[in-house]
Formats: C-alpha cells, structure tokens, sequence
C-alpha cells in the first residue's frame, strides 16, 4: 500500500481498504472511515458523495489494482513465479498486521449488499476478482496450458489464496497459506508442462 501522506483522497481510499480489510465493510462506517483515514468527515464526502458504497468501491478497486500490478509485474518470470509473489504478498499482510488484516476485496465480497442501494462495492469485487483471474490465466496460457485449463486453475488460485487468508486470520496461523503453496504450484507445473 502507498504511504499514508498521498493525497487526500488517495489517503481516503487508503485508510478505507485498511479498515474494511480489518473489520469488513458492515462494521465499518463513513465516519469510521473517514477518522481511520485521518480525514475530516465533510472531505470524504465531498470526495465520496454517494456514501460507503462509493468509498467502499474505490478502495476496493485501489487494493485490487495493487495486486493485480504485483501480479503483472512477477508473472513475467512465469506462473509460478507469480504465485509465489501473490502469496508473499498476502503473507506479509496477515503476519504483519498479526493475524487482523486479511483482503478488503474478500471482505466486501462476503457481506450482504445494502438493501437501500446498489451494490456497488460487491460490484467491484466481482470486478477485481475477475482482473487477478484473467492475468492468471493469460501467463498459464502463454506459458503452454490449454485455455480451459488455464480459466479454471486461475480461479482455483484465487480462491484457494483468499480462503487460506481467512483460515489463517481465524486460526491465527499462517500453516494455510504455507499448506496450498506446494500443491498450487504442483498445479501449474502441471497444467503448463502437459
């Protein structure tokens, strides 16, 4: 995540996906938002002005964007490189926000959509979900696994990572993430060496 002392906006976001991947979306007000930000109350309004949904969607598509672009970057060395960064990448987060912080995309995905709106934030998720999935997918192709293949085991990926992330945040162990890396990589070894 960038630091803190971005733009005012950009800080906004920050801070949102910092508590939504912390205490999810439900248990998270625009003023709670707004103060673990550091913002006053009427900028993330001015900012957001259609409400949570809205902040919620942007930081959902910030945290996402991060990953998708560590993804992008480490799959030029191949699948499994980029896996193994993509899993790096959520280990860190969980260990050092010891065991508190998990994907503010999952976080948002799982919880019921408003009843008096657009679903906005779910939405995004949906959105960001499917990016990391694509991106996946492509280098498994380009590195010899067969379209099919290659969609499924991208997907595979994806949720087998955002599962382990919260098997390790309610076992307060990171054993889940360590027990799907040897057998995702033996996937993707697999799927592209046929």
């Amino acid at each position: 995540m960038p630091p803190r002392d971005a733009g005012s906006r950009e800080r906004i976001i920050v801070g949102a996906a910092d508590l939504i991947r912390r205490r999810g979306l439900a248990g998270s007000t625009v003023r709670d938002l707004a103060a673990h930000s550091g913002a006053p109350l009427g900028s993330t309004y001015h900012y957001f002005p259609r409400g949570k949904q809205q902040l919620a969607a942007e930081a959902v598509r910030f945290s996402g964007g991060f990953v998708l672009r560590t993804l992008e970057r480490e799959l030029q060395a191949g699948p499994a490189a980029g896996l193994r960064a993509f899993l790096a990448l959520w280990k860190r987060i969980v260990l050092d926000s010891d065991f508190t912080a998990g994907c503010p995309v999952l976080a948002v995905a799982v919880e019921e959509p408003p009843a008096d709106g657009e679903p906005e934030a779910v939405r995004a998720a949906a959105e960001v979900f499917t990016a990391w999935e694509d991106r996946l997918a492509t280098s498994l192709r380009d590195h010899g696994a067969t379209e099919e293949a290659a969609a499924q085991l991208a997907t595979l990926i994806v949720a087998a990572v955002e599962g382990a992330i919260a098997l390790c945040r309610t076992k307060q162990d990171i054993a889940p993430l360590d027990a799907i890396t040897p057998q995702l990589e033996t996937l993707i070894k697999t799927a592209t060496h046929p």
